[in-house]
């Protein structure tokens, strides 16, 4: 399907940037918009871009957008439990 959607000559001029069709360098960035907020998931937003999972996981993370989406605190009780786990398990 295609879309033909009217946009300035300014952000043409910051796409063409990428030095990529411009097809795909805007579906790659509206698929990495969906991922970042959570709309899809890693899976599904790397076949949208014909790569495996983890290719697009790591691609992705070079870009600043995070696999683990975890606050500070999140992580500290993760890790605490983690410890709690641990030191339990021992003889």
């Amino acid at each position: 399907m295609t879309t033909n959607i009217p946009v300035g000559g300014d952000l043409v001029g910051l796409l063409e940037t990428l030095n990529r069709p411009l097809e795909d360098a805007v579906r790659e960035l509206i698929v990495l918009e969906f991922y970042r907020q959570r709309r899809i998931s890693s899976g599904k937003a790397a076949e949208l871009l014909g790569m495996s999972r983890i290719g697009f996981i790591e691609y992705s993370s070079r870009l600043g957008v995070p696999f683990f989406d975890v606050t500070p605190e999140e992580l500290q009780a993760e890790v605490a439990l983690l410890r709690q786990h641990r030191s339990s398990e021992k003889p």
